[in-house]
């Protein structure tokens, strides 16, 4: 079984840094190979993509813009009236993730928008989502670019995901079949999924084969996988090894203190199974 391969997500880790650019040079020089960010937007794609290639970093993966987030918006991909403004961002987000050599793309959501009743909406988020999730599989197939979903969309949409009913349960996976692209596949948050559904062993096993990346952080303070917490991360880590997992695990998490110190889970991990080889 193959080493995992982890990714810094710099929009988290390196918060004592200023910039981008500087937490990308820092990832690399901490031993990642990879890296991803949230939202890239507020850089020229240049200056990160010449950040990652002088410490040897691959992006792995961006997000799509989140929307107007004074308003509250946190992605646009199932927001009723805002199909537009999701497909503007969804090119900017190509235009980045070619700049930066960067394969898959976060297509965010959103939430119910401020003042609407969400069992109104329901319906027409889902009828939205599913109408966006065709159009960005079908551009981003034009690159060869893959894009993600989280599955446990029902929250994010409308704040009611209820995991106990059959019909709810991880509803991404129902969303992925309709939509029947090849190139979309499932985000898997374990912080998020332990708190909506727990069963990570179950889900994990059932659903990793729909699933292109995983990100993790501790629960509930979503600190360092190390931090104090629900998750028994030596465990979960080696049931992905187990379950044949190849993609790319982020860092998605807050750290307690200095990052690099924080990275010593990491480096006892990589101590103990070694690191990726090419092609792995």
């Amino acid at each position: 079984m193959a080493p995992l391969r982890f990714s810094a997500n710099v929009s988290w880790l390196f918060p004592e840094l200023p910039g981008l650019p500087a937490r990308l040079r820092a990832a690399g020089s901490s031993g990642f190979e990879a890296a991803e960010v949230g939202w890239p937007y507020g850089e020229p794609p240049e200056a990160l993509a010449r950040a990652a290639r002088e410490v040897g970093l691959q992006l792995v993966l961006i997000n799509t813009p989140p929307g107007d987030r004074e308003k509250g918006e946190m992605g646009l991909g199932a927001v009723p009236g805002r199909q537009a403004a999701f497909r503007d961002g969804l090119e900017q987000a190509v235009l980045y993730a070619k700049a930066l050599g960067c394969p898959r793309i976060h297509l965010m959501a959103g939430r119910v928008p401020q003042g609407a009743d969400r069992a109104a909406v329901r319906g027409e988020m889902e009828t939205v989502f599913l109408e966006n999730l065709r159009h960005a599989a079908g551009v981003l197939a034009q690159g060869e670019l893959y894009s993600w979903i989280p599955p446990g969309a029902r929250r994010t949409l409308w704040g009611c995901w209820n995991p106990s009913t059959p019909a709810s349960r991880t509803p991404a996976a129902a969303i992925l079949e309709k939509v029947g692209r090849p190139n979309l596949q499932l985000q898997m948050d374990i912080f998020h999924w332990q708190i909506m559904d727990g069963n990570l062993t179950g889900n994990i096993r059932e659903f990793l084969p729909f699933v292109g990346h995983v990100q993790v952080a501790q629960v509930p303070g979503r600190g360092e996988p190390s931090s104090p917490g629900e998750l028994n991360f030596p465990y979960l880590f080696q049931l992905l090894e187990d379950e044949g997992y190849k993609g790319f695990v982020g860092c998605e998490y807050q750290p307690r203190g200095d990052t690099v110190e924080g990275l010593s889970w990491l480096r006892s991990y990589w101590d103990k199974r070694g690191r990726p080889q090419a092609g792995q």
